[in-house]
C-alpha cells in the first residue's frame, strides 16, 4: 500500500479535535476554508483504511477508538516536526520567534512582571504570548504543545508527560481592613481563623487543596464565603466587608493595598512551590531557555516579594 500522508492532513486533524470538532473553527485557525479541512479529514481517513471520527450524516460527533489512537500520534509527529523547526531556527535566527507562556492569574499580575521585562530587554525581537488558565487546562495545553513553557503550582509536577523546574516556594498570608477584631490577637491560630467569615482562592488554583486539608488535619472547618481565582477579586470583597483574605504573600503589594493589613500565616500551612514546565522531549530553543534562568535569577532576588523563597 502507497501512503501519501502529508502533515498538513495531520495538522489538520489535530487542531480539529482541539477545535471541539467544529470544522469552521479549525478552518479559521488554521486560516484554510472549510472544505479544504474537510478534503484533509477525509484523504487521512482513505489513506488509512478506517474511519476517524463518528458521524451523524455530515456531523462530526466523536473521534473512534482508533481516531483517539491516530491523534495522539499526529501529536507527537508534530511536535517533534516543530522541535526539528526549532533546532534549525535557532542556528539562523536565534533572537526571533514566539514565545507561548501559559500560567495562572496570580502568576501573571504579580511575579511575572520584571521577569518579562527583562526578558524583553534580551530578546527584543521575540513576541511573547500570555495565556491564562487554570493549571488542570495549563498542564493539557504544555502537553499537547499548544504552550511553550506551563507556569503554576498544582498538577505539574505531578504529571509524567512533562518535564517540570521548581522556581520558588511561598506562603499565605491574611489580609483584612484595619478594624478587623482578629488583628488585635498577637499570633493568629486555625483556631481563630474559624471564627471569622474568610475570602480565598477556588479549589485547584493557589494552594487550595493544601489550604484545605490543613484545616481537615486539625479536625476544623473554615467558614468560606467567597472563592475566586482572582487575588485581585479576593481584595475587592475584604475591601467590601465581606471577610478576612487569604492570599499568596506574593500577591500584597504595599504601595496598592496600604488600606489592607497584612499578617503572615506561614506558621499555618505548608510552603507551596511553583514550577515551570515543558513537555518532554521538546527541543527548547535559547530564548526559551533564557526565560527559565531569567526567572529562577528574578526570584533569587526575592526582596520585591514578600514571603517568597528560591527553591
Amino acid at each position: 500500500m502507497n501512503y501519501d500522508m502529508e502533515l498538513r492532513q495531520l495538522k489538520s486533524l489535530v487542531t480539529l479535535v482541539d477545535a471541539n470538532l467544529n470544522v469552521s473553527r479549525a478552518a479559521e485557525q488554521l486560516y484554510l476554508v472549510q472544505p479544504a479541512v474537510s478534503q484533509h479529514i477525509q484523504k487521512l481517513e482513505d489513506e488509512l483504511g478506517v474511519q476517524l471520527f463518528t458521524r451523524q450524516g455530515k456531523r462530526l460527533v466523536s473521534l473512534t477508538e482508533v481516531g483517539e489512537e491516530i491523534v495522539q500520534h499526529a501529536r507527537k509527529t508534530l511536535a517533534e516536526t516543530r522541535n526539528i523547526l526549532d533546532a534549525g531556527r535557532d542556528h539562523v535566527e536565534e533572537s526571533r520567534g514566539v514565545l507561548r507562556v501559559g500560567t495562572t492569574h496570580t502568576q501573571a499580575r504579580y511575579l511575572l512582571p520584571p521577569v518579562i521585562k527583562a526578558f524583553n530587554k534580551a530578546y527584543p525581537k521575540v513576541e511573547l504570548e500570555i495565556h491564562q488558565g487554570n493549571p488542570q487546562q495549563l498542564v493539557q495545553l504544555a502537553v499537547e504543545d499548544q504552550l511553550d513553557l506551563a507556569i503554576c503550582t498544582e498538577d505539574l509536577a505531578g504529571d509524567p508527560r512533562l518535564v517540570a523546574v521548581p522556581i520558588y516556594k511561598w506562603n499565605r498570608s491574611l489580609i483584612a481592613r484595619p478594624d478587623h477584631p482578629l488583628l488585635e490577637r498577637k499570633r493568629i491560630t486555625l483556631q481563630a481563623l474559624c471564627k471569622y467569615p474568610l475570602i480565598t482562592y477556588v479549589f485547584g488554583f493557589t494552594g487550595r487543596g493544601h489550604f484545605n486539608r490543613t484545616f481537615e488535619k486539625a479536625g476544623l472547618e473554615p467558614h468560606v464565603v467567597l472563592s475566586a481565582a482572582d487575588t485581585d477579586v479576593i481584595k475587592t470583597y475584604v475591601r467590601e466587608g465581606m471577610g478576612m483574605g487569604i492570599i499568596a504573600s506574593l500577591a500584597y503589594v504595599p504601595k496598592q493595598d496600604r488600606d489592607l493589613v497584612l499578617r503572615d500565616l506561614s506558621h499555618l500551612f505548608p510552603w507551596e512551590v511553583t514550577l515551570i514546565a515543558y513537555p518532554k522531549g521538546k527541543y527548547l530553543r535559547h530564548f526559551q531557555r533564557h526565560f527559565i534562568e531569567q526567572f529562577q535569577a528574578c526570584v533569587a532576588r526575592p526582596e520585591q516579594w514578600a514571603g517568597l523563597q528560591p527553591v
